[in-house]
């Protein structure tokens, strides 16, 4: 399916352009296209893979990974039949849902990167992908996302009166694409067009892993020390997290007193809507802000708790990271030339043009379609088509509330799906991306009812 999507980007992006005059602005998007996906996001990309792989490979090593498996195994035994239970990439898949969530997406695409990696381990067809990895690229194209960081600050930054009003909106609609996703990709992976060759020869051996299950940890005892240290890194965190979500105000004044006696220039503030928000909406926030702090503190601490060489382990897992940015940049290169082309090229205004009468019919804001349409093509895209759809309808507005929504309710899913199995050189991707777009269609159908609903 990607390769008649592609074809047909590039194709209709060099006949549009043609039509309305416009072939130099599509080659200069081809370009430019090019440029991005090297130097703006393979390459940054490097550094930050370096870092979470390096992390994996101490949650690995100290049994860590073997925790979080086993304490959502029977969800995801159901989810991934075919992975075993003791398997890496359970563990790394989990790890990349909760980050997901929280809306840590510097820490998700690494850590989804890597559970590719271990699905792949586990593929007996190279370059094709199979229904773990269908499934797992369903999900991320939908997942549940707590806090749509990205969409609040927009509509914080256009002055909207409650910005934060959108998260349960988002919420119940992304709950929605997210059960859609699940759905479409069971249900797909049993169609004949999509079935998987039979092999003759018996599938790869799942990759031993270090990370032991729960029931399976025959580990020397925690030495005392490093217990209390853990203890106490624990309780810091809690009471952080109890002081922030609760009482922010004090929060507040004991940072700024601990700015003004480190003699730190700029002293520390919380938004200006924080105090005033909802205590469930600052302890998700809180979460989100605590969750990198507290994984680069704690994987560390417990490595070494098990006696694990931290800083070797972290070098050796980090030495991936380069490797996999290099290998996507030719799946990125090819995905983002035929968007950034066939948006050059007008496509995304003469389909919300065509579409609008269909839509009309249905009670569909028009206004949105651009946005709609855009969202799973690209991720600046869509933020650069709703800020505009801020500023002309105004931050308060119901079609600004729907595209929040939108946004907080579904992905760029053709850049996942290339970055994903770019990283482990799958080239047939089945029905990922079919289940990927029943979710996103889902998400936004889910978000103009509930915004109706909530907002109309």
């Amino acid at each position: 399916m990607l390769n008649w999507i592609w074809l047909g980007l590039v194709v209709l992006a060099v006949l549009l352009g043609a039509v309305s005059g416009q072939l130099a602005e599509v080659t200069t998007a081809a370009f430019e296209a090019c440029k991005t996906a090297v130097m703006t996001l393979a390459l940054p990309l490097a550094g930050i893979m370096a870092l979470w792989l390096g992390m994996m490979r101490l949650a690995e090593k100290s049994g860590l990974v073997g925790l979080l498996a086993g304490a959502l195994r029977p969800i995801m035994r159901w989810l991934f039949p075919d992975v075993p239970a003791a398997h890496p990439a359970m563990g790394s898949m989990v790890m990349n849902m909760a980050a997901n969530m929280l809306g840590l997406a510097n820490a998700a695409t690494p850590l989804g990167l890597r559970a590719m990696q271990d699905l792949e381990k586990l593929n007996p067809r190279p370059g094709v992908a199979t229904n773990a990895m269908c499934t797992f690229l369903a999900i991320n194209t939908s997942s549940i996302q707590l806090i749509p960081a990205t969409t609040v600050g927009i509509l914080s930054a256009a002055g909207a009166a409650n910005p934060t009003s959108i998260i349960g909106t988002a919420f119940i609609a992304t709950v929605c694409s997210t059960i859609a996703g699940i759905v479409a990709v069971k249900s797909l992976e049993r169609l004949p067009w999509f079935t998987l060759p039979t092999v003759e020869t018996t599938p790869k051996e799942a990759a031993i892993s270090n990370a032991l299950s729960p029931d399976e940890d025959r580990a020397p005892r925690i030495r005392a020390i490093w217990k209390s240290l853990l203890l106490i890194t624990l309780g810091f965190f809690a009471s952080l997290f109890v002081t922030m979500a609760f009482f922010p105000a004090a929060f507040e004044t004991v940072a700024n007193s601990a700015r003004n006696f480190l003699s730190v220039s700029s002293p520390f503030a919380f938004p200006p809507e924080w105090v005033g928000r909802h205590w469930l909406a600052r302890s998700v926030e809180s979460i989100s802000l605590l969750a990198i702090p507290f994984i680069l503190t704690m994987f560390p601490l417990y490595a070494a708790a098990r006696q694990v060489p931290v800083y070797e382990e972290f070098v050796e897992g980090a030495k991936e990271g380069f490797q996999v940015a290099i290998r996507i940049i030719p799946f990125l290169v090819a995905i983002l030339v035929a968007i950034g082309m066939f948006r050059a090229a007008g496509g995304i205004d003469l389909l919300a043009r065509v579409l609008s009468p269909i839509f009309q019919p249905l009670r569909f804001p028009t206004a949105l379609l651009p946005l709609v349409l855009m969202r799973p093509l690209s991720g600046s895209g869509s933020n650069g088509i709703f800020a505009e759809l801020v500023n002309a309808h105004g931050p308060d507005s119901l079609i600004a509330k729907m595209g929040a929504t939108v946004m907080g309710s579904t992905e760029t899913t053709f850049y996942v799906i290339a970055v994903y199995f770019g990283s482990v050189a799958v080239r047939r991707t089945r029905h990922a991306v079919a289940a990927g777009l029943i979710a996103d269609l889902t998400g936004v159908i889910a978000a103009v009812l509930i915004c109706n609903l909530v907002f109309g």
